[in-house]
């Protein structure tokens, strides 16, 4: 994953914006670690509806979260999103209810495996909205 942010960040979004072969597009996603304060960069599904994002932590189906989560959870106002050439801050914040089952519906439809990994564990994958601030 390092080399594909790396990859992705150089070239503006031009090069390394999608899963490996399937043609589907990612963004990167900047944390900073809970734990070691340390910058984090991954590349999760692209799934935008007006200009907010899901980002859904199904880890294929792991039993546990990502790490990632528990990042972006535990420091949910200094995050960054990258959608092309530049990356912009956003505000993090974890979906339930209708509001969740909506999103997961949009991230089904952009990465269908999503449906998979939920019937592969029994925890719910969270589902975050990031939201552009400013």
């Amino acid at each position: 994953m390092r080399d594909q942010v790396a990859e992705y960040e150089a070239s503006g979004g031009q090069r390394a914006n999608t899963l490996r072969d399937t043609g589907l597009p990612v963004v990167i996603v900047t944390a900073r670690g809970g734990r070691t304060g340390k910058i984090r960069k991954m590349a999760l599904m692209r799934v935008e509806h007006n200009g907010e994002y899901a980002l859904v932590a199904s880890m294929g189906g792991a039993p546990k979260n990502p790490v990632w989560y528990y990042n972006l959870t535990a420091d949910p106002h200094s995050v960054l999103l990258q959608d092309g050439p530049e990356p912009f801050a956003v505000d993090v914040r974890e979906l339930a209810g209708a509001e969740r089952a909506l999103w997961w519906d949009r991230a089904v439809a952009a990465f269908p495996p999503y449906a998979d990994y939920q019937q592969k564990t029994e925890r719910t994958i969270p589902v975050l909205l990031a939201t552009r601030r400013g």
